[in-house]
């Protein structure tokens, strides 16, 4: 069993409006209901340069940058992007007002929910600016008329930053020291405020010592700052909140800003009620995520108080399985479980399910998968940026031959640490992390990085500065040339590697997997995994599933696991890579160049094939049919392929094949046979059909006449009726040289295990100008419009030419057919099977003429339907054309000397003398070239030979 994925082939690079977005933490825009009549879709996109300002003088300087307008959003970077952003709801926007400013300045004061205001003015062009209003003015009536600003009052009420900015809040009288609440009122307390979200920590309490954290500081810190910059859906990012970052978040403010930091608070925004719906709609529903889950449920964080009821162990299960069926490809992956069980302690399961929407599918992409591609790339890239900045360390790991990821690998997936700084940046635990500092200091110095950093000092504020704290300032200090942008590039240079590293382990894990290889070596059954793998490049196959419920248990006591299965037409771009016949190649010239063109090839055989491999009747193949139904073809002599071919065309099993399906199994051989060159085997294929009908009728048991009781004929069956048996059928192989060689031989060598030459990965193109226009004209669909324009000129000249090539390649020039001796006596040869395909002996008025090329077998049918045919099986009215050619080769067929074979002494010399017969001959032969003449009519034959004896112009 074997899982086979190709999401890391089909990784596609973000475009400069996807970075856009996931650079200012917009979530991607989807089709809402009722879009199209509030026309929101139809809103453009714009971006235009402005200078920012508070509305409070003195509070905060002016920056310079630009101001996008990504509806339903409005977000502003400073130049550097990095001293200033912010991601503001259009429908939290209550007043927008251009300012009577002096000539030449263009501003407007938008006035937000939480009364802040913000000056912006506008440094471009007069007509740019006006546009840019034009299209917020549009944008923010399509808000109202959505009816979201209606929405903000009852969704900032969910927020704790509410409570702690308001003036009439009494939070802080009913929270412990660590943010908490305390299990009993006080006396003469209002009632709790309980409509903002929190975790588990509330009832549980959060981790670590309140004092040594210094929470009640941090609160007073973050109230200042949230008070006059905005907050949760108008949080304004000024460089103070990265400091306040830095320092750290306290615990009853961290789950809300962890979930604007990462812009899930604008999924939960745009989303109301649909985590409950989720749920509600898959209540009872099971699957292997769920399964995987239960498994890991108790394994979350079991020392934290919350995770030994079942209070938290039902919160993480919902958030899990939401996620699960929310995003049903990738579903649960370990570790996930880890990560989820730390954001519920601060945040609640609506607000940890975005959350883990967002770091999963847009922060952490690859990183909670079943190849872990994403903490592989990012250990690539770290490896990378230590050897540039500590090449000591790297060294050092290098002498000792122990592999950085070993170490570092627990510090990007154990995100909890820095979360914060991690939302904050937002590209890679490679810039957030401490793994560049962690490797400069030693394993004791991890296991103090919660005591004082300054011991000693007589300061009380540095001895309250932990270590951990330190850290953090020195990774943000020391390594800061370190950017997204790094990031980013040394992803792309890095990204080829990873995924081919990955793949070779897929591979062989999915070689190992197998119950049996056949007769097949390691590398053969690698070149059959290299073909399917690119069949699913192409054609994707249907995810993973589980094998159906058996009462019998495997012998080992092991489970089967869910694998991967191709439908049919992935099975037609995998058998076109191995079989010959499986493909169309057309050998393409025009005078530029010469190419080779495949096509797929479809044809009931093919599909035939497909089903005959299809053992377990699943309407699928999993690599292990595939190997064993290419090791039950690919190693078999005459009789095996005999048989095999036999027994694929056998459709109930009963060992006998009707009349319908000798029909079918002729237009099978037509199908492999239709590219060779010559007639030898369409003549096979003749005498095929002949010999068939032949010695099917004669091995029939005769009927008896009522009253003489003597035999007379063969009887007539039915064509769907039991005919042909396995040992008839191999006589009529066998009777004939060409068919002979081709089951001997030719049909297990059409079967090639080659290298795929697009198995390996792409490799990214060069960095620079040069290579970015290169990976742009050199794509798949202008070398199509470049064939297409040097094979017009090529016509134009006269030098475009299309050559089919064989599929077996066995006789390359024109070959007259050549037959062995009938096994059957005369007497034994009036079949009236055959008969009925030949029809009566009367001269037909036009015969048909079979036009044959070297390349391209061509019928046309000319002749008159039969009135007097009883024993044509019903089906053979519908038959395919190639059939149909061998039927009229079948009737204008000259009988061999062999079948009319008398005693010497009865022959005659009158019946070899042809010659008294030559003239009629040619009399015919004239008769038929007048009937055929050039076609023109007698003025243009006229004018054509008044031509001839034209004088040129002087």
């Amino acid at each position: 069993m074997s899982t086979i994925s190709t999401a890391l082939r089909n990784f596609k690079e973000p475009t400069k409006e996807q970075l856009t977005q996931i650079f200012f933490s917009v979530p991607p825009s989807v089709p809402r209901d009722g879009a199209e009549k509030s026309g929101d879709q139809d809103v453009e996109k714009m971006d235009i340069n402005a200078v920012l300002s508070l509305g409070v003088q003195g509070i905060e300087d002016s920056y310079a940058g630009k101001l996008y307008l990504i509806s339903p959003y409005i977000a502003f970077a400073s130049l550097d992007r990095k001293s200033v952003r912010f991601t503001i709801p259009l429908a939290t926007i209550r007043r927008v007002e251009r300012l009577n400013a002096r000539a030449g300045i263009y501003a407007l004061s938008l006035s937000t929910w939480h009364g802040q205001k913000i000056i912006v003015q506008l440094t471009s062009l007069r007509p740019t600016a006006d546009h840019f209003c034009s299209l917020l003015r549009d944008a923010l009536r399509v808000e109202l008329q959505r009816g979201q600003m209606k929405l903000v009052k009852g969704f900032v009420k969910t927020c704790y930053s509410e409570a702690l900015i308001s003036d009439s809040s009494s939070v802080a009288e009913n929270e412990r020291e660590d943010g908490s609440l305390i299990s009993e009122e006080k006396e003469n307390s209002p009632p709790r405020e309980s409509t903002y979200h929190g975790g588990l920590g509330l009832r549980y309490k959060f981790p670590g010592d309140p004092k040594k954290l210094r929470e009640a500081s941090k609160i007073k810190l973050w109230a200042t700052y949230l008070r006059s910059h905005g907050r949760n859906l108008t949080l304004l990012r000024y460089p103070q909140c990265t400091r306040l970052v830095q320092v750290g978040l306290p615990n009853r403010l961290r789950g809300e800003m962890w979930e604007t930091l990462s812009g899930s608070i604008y999924l939960r925004f745009s989303n109301p009620g649909f985590y409950d719906e989720l749920l509600k709609k898959n209540e009872g529903r099971t699957s292997t995520s769920t399964e995987d889950i239960e498994k890991d449920l108790h394994r979350s964080l079991p020392e934290y108080a919350g995770y030994q009821s079942e209070e938290g162990i039902s919160a993480l299960r919902r958030v899990l399985q939401a996620y699960s069926f929310k995003n049903p490809e990738l579903g649960y992956c370990q570790a996930m479980n880890i990560l989820a069980a730390a954001i519920l302690i601060y945040m609640s399961e609506e607000q940890a399910f975005w959350l883990l929407e967002v770091l999963c599918d847009r922060l952490l992409p690859g990183y909670y998968a079943p190849s872990m591609h994403g903490t592989l790339l990012d250990q690539r890239v770290f490896e990378a940026l230590v050897q540039r900045t500590l090449p000591m360390i790297h060294d050092h790991f290098q002498q000792v031959d122990v592999q950085l990821s070993v170490a570092s690998l627990p510090w990007f997936l154990s995100l909890f640490k820095t979360m914060e700084a991690f939302s904050s940046k937002g590209v890679s635990p490679v810039t957030s992390d401490t793994g560049l500092t962690d490797l400069s200091l030693m394993r004791d110095y991890f296991a103090s990085l919660g005591d004082s950093a300054h011991p000693n000092s007589t300061d009380p504020r540095s001895r309250a500065i932990t270590r951990f704290q330190e850290l953090l300032l020195v990774s943000f200090r020391e390594f800061s040339v370190i950017t997204d942008e790094t990031i980013i590039s040394e992803r792309k240079r890095y990204r080829n590697e990873v995924v081919h590293s990955l793949e070779s382990f897929s591979k062989r894990s999915a070689i190992r997997n197998l119950k049996s290889l056949g007769r097949f070596t390691k590398e053969q059954v690698g070149l059959i995994y290299d073909a399917l793998y690119m069949a699913i490049c192409i054609v994707p196959a249907s995810a993973p599933v589980n094998p159906p419920p058996t009462l019998l248990q495997p012998h080992d006591g092991t489970e089967e696991k869910p694998e991967t299965r191709i439908e049919l037409r992935t099975f037609q771009h995998f058998l076109s890579e191995i079989a010959t016949w499986a493909r169309n190649e057309k050998i393409v010239s025009n005078g530029f160049q010469q190419r080779v063109d495949r096509e797929i090839a479809e044809h009931e055989f093919i599909d035939r094939l497909f089903y005959f491999w299809d053992t377990s009747c699943r309407g699928a193949l999993s690599f292990q049919d595939l190997v064993f139904g290419l090791d039950g073809v690919m190693f078999n002599d005459l009789m095996e392929n005999i048989e095999w071919f036999f027994n694929m065309h056998d459709k109930n099993k009963d060992g006998f094949l009707t009349k319908d399906e000798v029909l079918t199994l002729s237009e099978s051989l037509l199908f492999i046979f239709r590219f060779e060159i010559g007639d030898a085997y369409l003549g096979a294929v003749s005498r095929f059909m002949t010999n068939a009908f032949e010695y099917g009728d004669a091995l029939l048991p005769p009927t008896d006449d009522e009253n003489s009781g003597e035999p007379i004929s063969p009887r007539v069956i039915e064509s769907n009726q039991p005919y042909l048996n396995l040992a008839t059928f191999r006589m009529v192989i066998l009777a004939d040289e060409i068919l002979e060689s081709f089951f001997e031989t030719d049909l297990s060598n059409s079967f090639r295990l080659e290298t795929v030459p697009d198995a390996e990965v792409p490799v990214s193109s060069s960095s620079g100008l040069l290579g970015d226009l290169w990976s742009t004209i050199a794509t798949d669909s202008n070398k199509k419009i470049f064939n297409m324009f040097t094979d017009e000129i090529g016509k134009t000249i006269g030098k475009h030419q299309i050559i089919n090539r064989p599929s077996i390649g066995r006789y390359t020039k024109l070959e007259e057919p050549k037959a062995r001796e009938s096994l059957l006596t005369p007497s034994m040869r009036k079949s009236p099977s055959k008969t009925s395909l030949t029809g009566p002996t009367s001269p037909s008025p036009a015969p048909p003429t079979i036009t044959t090329s070297s390349s391209l077998l061509s019928v046309d049918i000319n002749a008159q339907p039969r009135k007097d045919l009883p024993n044509i099986p019903p089906p053979s009215a519908g038959l395919s054309p190639m059939v149909q050619a061998v039927n009229a080769r079948l009737m204008e067929r000259t009988p061999f000397a062999i079948d009319d074979a008398k005693d010497d002494d009865d022959e005659s010399d009158d019946d070899l003398d042809g010659g008294d017969n030559d003239d009629g001959v040619m009399d015919e032969v004239d008769a038929f070239l007048e009937a055929h003449d050039s076609g023109l009519t007698d003025a243009d034959q006229e004018a054509a030979n008044d031509l001839l004896h034209a004088e040129p112009l002087k």
